[in-house]
């Protein structure tokens, strides 16, 4: 039996570890990351596979017609879009866990953003929970933002309880800066002050005004490697207009929908400068948002697409002044880390542990949240054990 996204659940005996599968879907489009993690909700006890499957042109086509629309202005296609979208997702978990000797009591199903506007309660993930269990044959846990705009939060950032899992024994203060299409930031205080809660925010935009403008002007998905925006040269006039925005004076908790800020500062400017001044926008944003931090981050690691593009790495180093590393370099895994944070959610969520925060999504209280569908057979069956090949 499903329960409502606004009513928080837990199911006892749930306290042992267990192999939890972790699907995400993010605003860039690229496609699907699904990851196993070993979890007690609490505690990071193994990382299995991952991978990571693009979505083809139709479905990504589709999905893009759908951004930023709320659900009244959706057309009658989108149940056939839903429908498709979750096979994807269901055709993801078969192919991890073919290659993998892990099978998961849970899956954590983050689904596709669409709409995504807290001030108005209202945040849209498409995915179909009972269809994807009935598909994979694994219980689903989804609809992990509705319960926490409801309340009153932004519903975004969630994996701040996932980057800090991973990040209890390194020295802090450090930043964990994810850059999808909207770039957001996990502070934490580190090993040097335990229990002290995670801050984090939307820092502004990602790579998706990047990838639009590259789109746009050459036809091309991205800028692969930063390649354009290092050629280019920033224009500080079409910088300033993009930074005069009032998000960035909004205190955090605070979120962004992907399309929340617009093209047209650079729109005179030539291919390169435009990817360039994008570049110089992201990080900017980024580097703005230390004004709300408790303490300057020592060391700011980074995760998402945006860690590939060789020009943000290095005006993110420029403005930042002090290290910026991908989060391979902590021995984190990257291209996985979303899809694994829903995985660890998922378990929270079975716990009725919280998933989020005040000082994480402007929650009144620590608050749990999730949807949950079962499967054939007990939770707590093949789930808390590996499974021989």
């Amino acid at each position: 039996m499903a329960l409502s996204s606004r009513q928080a659940f837990s199911h006892p005996g749930l306290d042992a570890p267990l192999w939890a599968l972790g699907l995400m879907s993010g605003t860039s489009l690229d496609g699907i990351d699904a990851a196993l993690v070993r979890t007690d909700g609490e505690r990071v006890l193994d990382l299995g596979p991952a991978l990571t499957v693009p979505y083809d042109g139709d479905l990504r086509a589709r999905l893009r017609a759908a951004l930023g629309r709320s659900p009244a202005d959706q057309e009658a296609g989108l149940p056939a879009l839903v429908r498709d979208l979750t096979e994807r997702h269901a055709q993801a978990a078969r192919r991890l866990l073919a290659a993998s000797p892990f099978h998961p009591g849970v899956i954590g199903f983050h689904g596709q953003t669409l709409f995504h506007a807290p001030d108005e309660g209202i945040t849209v993930q498409i995915g179909d929970g009972a269809l994807l269990a009935a598909l994979t044959g694994v219980a689903v846990v989804n609809d992990f933002r509705s319960a926490d705009v409801a309340a009153g939060g932004q519903g975004a950032p969630l994996a701040p309880a996932w980057h800090q899992a991973l990040a209890a024994s390194l020295p802090g203060p450090v930043a964990v800066l994810n850059i999808g299409g909207v770039a957001n930031v996990t502070w934490i205080a580190g090993a040097s002050a335990p229990g002290t809660p995670p801050l984090a925010f939307d820092t502004g935009p990602g790579n998706a005004l990047i990838d639009d403008w590259v789109r746009g002007r050459l036809g091309l998905p991205h800028d692969a490697g930063g390649r354009l925006g290092a050629a280019g040269r920033v224009d500080g006039v079409a910088l300033a207009a993009l930074m005069d925005h009032p998000y960035f004076d909004r205190r955090p908790p605070k979120s962004l929908d992907r399309d929340a800020f617009s093209l047209d500062p650079v729109a005179s400017l030539t291919d390169a400068d435009g990817a360039a001044t994008l570049v110089a926008f992201t990080s900017a944003a980024v580097a703005a948002a230390r004004r709300w931090m408790p303490a300057p981050p020592a060391r700011w690691l980074v995760c998402g697409g945006g860690r590939h593009n060789a020009s943000l790495m290095a005006r993110l180093g420029q403005d930042l002044a002090v290290p910026v590393e991908p989060v391979e370099t902590v021995g984190w895994q990257g291209d996985a880390l979303e899809a694994q944070a829903f995985a660890f959610l998922a378990v929270r969520a079975l716990r009725g542990l919280p998933l989020s925060w005040p000082s994480t999504t402007g929650v009144p209280a620590p608050l749990s949240g999730g949807r949950y569908w079962p499967a054939d057979g007990p939770l707590s069956g093949p789930g808390t054990t590996t499974r021989p090949r």
